[in-house]
């Protein structure tokens, strides 16, 4: 049969559910969420019919359907389960043109409710299966995974009403491989405006954006900005200002070693709505990759997190302040290795500690070095190990030879 598929704008419309039972209940509850005023005719209800009552969400006549229950109605469910008071109302609903769905027989109804699915946005979707309620809705739980994934293209192509002020994202990339990203993370890059995308970020995700989303690249490689930490404010706050929709991409957490707080703190000043979606910390998800949980029942039961980006100072408080049994996580600290090295054997920590380096966590071209307090900085001077790397030191780095890694890795 030929159809044609609509929206309906029930808002503020009267709208009439016969019927008290289940199928009754879920037409309701949809009826409500649409903001349509809700009648129920029945001479009993279900469970969830009741609670929209007692919460005032529906109003109730609790009879029989009668002739004149349509008077001023937009539109009507009937799922009664008695077929001649389902043809009753349908009946009547066709004389006075109002669009009737029948929940009992599909080939006499006038309307028909699809699969529904909403994805953020606005986003709805609706399926029809032909007149097969399971492929409907087969097809609709498989394009709203989709959604949820934010694999589809759902950013708005058509200019709406602007928001004086669009919104900032602080996303969450993780350690570099895009199916690390988390759904939240990936369906808010489906919806962005503007990109601004750090080098450690999951790249490979950009590939996936519209033409006309911009890209802005402010990758810090050691040495050298692409953007300072103040310019990536100013950008993110303007763009937002033009009312646009804008993804902070960070490698790891945003929160983490990640600035995070500083950029939300600048947009917060400035008025501009802004999230955080959490990411996958390289701290402790590069270590897994090579087959080195940070904790271990029987080895430890603490890390400790040092950036090494200012010196060895923080290396030498940390291992100061923790039990020569605690893992120490190390990041940006190649630069630095040798004389981190020394400064943690000098603070305490036995020459024959295990250490591992483990460069470009998570992608193609992983690889781990490992040896001791005492000698790892010449081996990974021999191997040419370079940034980024995460460093661990500590017992857990001996669980590798037992565990192997869990990400292909390079010799």
């Amino acid at each position: 049969m030929a159809t044609y598929p609509v929206f309906l704008d029930l808002a503020g419309r009267r709208t009439l559910v016969v019927g008290g039972g289940p199928v009754a209940a879920r037409r309701a509850a949809s009826l409500v969420e649409s903001g349509a005023l809700v009648e129920v005719v029945a001479p009993w209800l279900c469970e969830d019919l009741a609670l929209l009552v007692a919460d005032r969400r529906v109003e109730w006549h609790a009879r029989e359907y009668a002739a004149g229950d349509l008077d001023g109605a937009w539109f009507v469910h009937t799922a009664t389960g008695d077929r001649l008071v389902d043809d009753a109302v349908a009946a009547d609903a066709e004389a006075a043109r109002v669009w009737c769905v029948r929940a009992d027989d599909a080939s006499r109804s006038a309307a028909w409710t699809p699969a529904v699915a909403r994805g953020a946005d606005g986003v709805v979707l609706a399926v029809s299966g032909g007149g097969d309620p399971g492929r409907a809705r087969a097809v609709r739980d498989a394009v709203a995974a989709a959604l949820d994934a934010g694999t589809l293209p759902v950013r708005r192509t058509r200019a709406a009403a602007a928001p004086a002020v669009g919104v900032v994202h602080l996303v969450g990339g993780g350690p570099g491989d895009e199916e690390l990203l988390t759904v939240r993370g990936r369906r808010l890059l489906a919806q962005a405006d503007v990109v601004v995308v750090d080098r450690l970020a999951p790249r490979s995700v950009l590939a996936s954006l519209a033409a006309d989303v911009e890209v802005i690249d402010c990758g810090k490689t050691p040495g050298h900005h692409q953007l300072t930490q103040d310019q990536i404010n100013e950008v993110l706050v303007d763009r937002a200002r033009q009312g646009l929709t804008v993804v902070r991409l960070k490698g790891g957490d945003p929160f983490v070693l990640g600035r995070g707080g500083e950029e939300a703190l600048y947009c917060h000043a400035a008025g501009v709505p802004v999230t955080v979606v959490p990411g996958v910390t390289s701290v402790v998800s590069v270590p897994a990759a090579a087959g080195i949980p940070v904790t271990h029942r029987g080895v430890t039961t603490s890390f400790a997190l040092v950036s090494a980006h200012d010196g060895i100072d923080p290396v030498v408080e940390a291992a100061r302040s923790h039990s020569v049994s605690t893992t120490l996580v190390l990041l940006m600290g190649v630069r630095l290795l040798r004389s981190s090295c020394a400064a943690l054997i000098e603070a305490g920590r036995p020459a024959s500690t295990p250490v591992a380096i483990v460069e470009r966590g998570w992608t193609a071209s992983q690889r781990t070095t490992v040896g001791t307090l005492a000698d790892i900085a010449d081996l990974a001077e021999a191997r040419g190990v370079e940034s980024p790397a995460v460093v661990v030191v500590g017992d857990v780095v001996a669980l590798r030879s037992r565990l192997g890694p869990f990400s292909p890795e390079l010799d």
